[in-house]
C-alpha cells in the first residue's frame, strides 16, 4: 500500500531538524551519538529528494536557506505535537482494566449498579463504560450488551436476561385515561421507540402477541429508551418496559404497572465478548452472567 504521508526519510529529516536547530553539523552528530558525515549524508539524500537546498555551506559553518527554514519550523511543530503525546501517555497510563459498551437505558438502569456491586467484590479490577445508542463497531471494547438475539458471526455471547415485556405509566396517567384493563389502553395515549438501531419491540407486536389490534390512540415517537420513560413519568403517555430493567424505576415509585397482561421478551439482553478480551474482561463477563 502507498505510504499515506508525503514525506522522505524519517531519518534523514531528523538529521536535518538537529543540524538546523544546532546550526552545525558536528553538533547534531554529537546529540545523535553519529558521525559528522553521516548527518551530511542524510541531508544531502533530503535535499535531493525534495529537489532543493536545505542549507547555504560556509567554511566555518551553515546557515539555512529561506525553503530550510520554512521545513525547520514544520517538523519543529509536528515534533513538539508528538514530544507532548508521549509526555501525556507516560503520565497518564491506561488504567482501564475492561471496556464495556451498551445503550443510554441499559446503563442507567441496570448495568451501572452492576459495576458498582462488581468494584466492591473486585476493587482492584476498573471497568470503563462506552455508552452509544448507534450500533457500530467503530470503537474498541471488551464486552458488548444489547438487545439482540445472538449472532453466528463466530464470538462468544452469554445470554444476561430474557423477561416480560409490560405496560408502564404513572398512576396520575391511569386514573386520568381510566386505565383499568387492556382494552382501554389501544386508545390512550402511548409512547413509541422508533429507532432503527436497535431492535426495541413495539406496541404493535405486543398487542398482537396478545391478541388485539393495533392501537389507535394518540402517538409520541423517540428514539432513546430513556425519552420515552421520561414521557411516561411526565404523563404524555404509557410506556412499555423490560422487567430487568425497571426495577430501579418501580422502586423510585414514578412508574407502575397499569394492567397484568404482558408477553416474553422475544429478544435477550445479550453480552457479546471480544475475541481479543482479556482475562479479567472475561472474569467480569462470567460475574455479569452469572449475577
Amino acid at each position: 500500500m502507498p505510504n499515506p504521508h508525503d514525506f522522505a526519510s524519517m531519518t534523514a529529516l531528523i538529521c536535518f531538524e538537529a543540524a538546523a536547530r544546532n546550526m552545525s553539523f558536528k553538533a547534531a552528530a554529537q546529540e545523535m551519538n553519529v558521525t559528522p558525515a553521516a548527518i551530511s549524508h542524510q541531508i544531502k539524500a533530503l535535499e535531493r529528494n525534495l529537489g532543493c537546498a536545505l542549507f547555504i555551506r560556509r567554511h566555518r559553518g551553515v546557515e539555512l536557506t529561506e525553503k530550510g527554514a520554512f521545513l525547520l519550523v514544520a517538523l519543529q511543530r509536528g515534533f513538539e505535537t508528538i514530544s507532548d503525546a508521549v509526555s501525556r501517555l507516560r503520565d497518564r497510563p491506561d488504567a482501564v482494566d475492561v471496556t464495556i459498551r451498551t445503550t443510554t437505558a441499559v446503563s442507567a438502569l441496570w448495568l451501572t449498579p452492576k459495576i458498582t456491586a462488581f468494584w466492591k467484590i473486585h476493587p482492584g479490577i476498573t471497568v470503563s463504560q462506552i455508552i452509544s445508542d448507534v450500533a457500530t463497531a467503530a470503537s474498541r471494547h471488551d464486552l458488548h450488551i444489547g438487545y439482540a438475539v445472538p449472532g453466528d458471526d463466530g464470538d462468544e455471547w452469554r445470554e444476561i436476561f430474557r423477561d416480560r415485556i409490560l405496560a408502564y405509566g404513572t398512576p396520575h396517567f391511569a386514573r386520568e385515561h381510566g386505565i383499568r384493563g387492556i382494552k382501554d389502553l389501544l386508545r390512550a395515549p402511548l409512547v413509541h421507540m422508533n429507532d432503527d438501531h436497535n431492535a426495541w419491540t413495539g406496541w404493535a407486536d405486543w398487542f398482537r402477541e396478545l391478541g388485539h389490534p393495533p392501537p389507535s390512540g394518540r402517538s409520541l415517537f423517540v428514539n432513546n429508551h430513556m425519552i420515552a420513560l421520561q414521557a411516561a413519568e411526565d404523563d404524555v403517555g404509557a410506556v412499555l418496559g423490560w422487567e430487568g430493567l425497571m426495577a430501579r424505576v418501580l422502586q423510585a415509585g414514578r412508574l407502575v404497572s397499569l394492567v397484568p397482561e404482558s408477553i416474553p421478551s422475544p429478544a435477550a439482553f445479550s453480552l457479546r465478548i471480544n475475541p481479543r478480551a482479556s482475562a479479567k474482561a472475561r472474569l467480569f463477563a462470567d460475574w455479569l452472567a452469572a449475577g
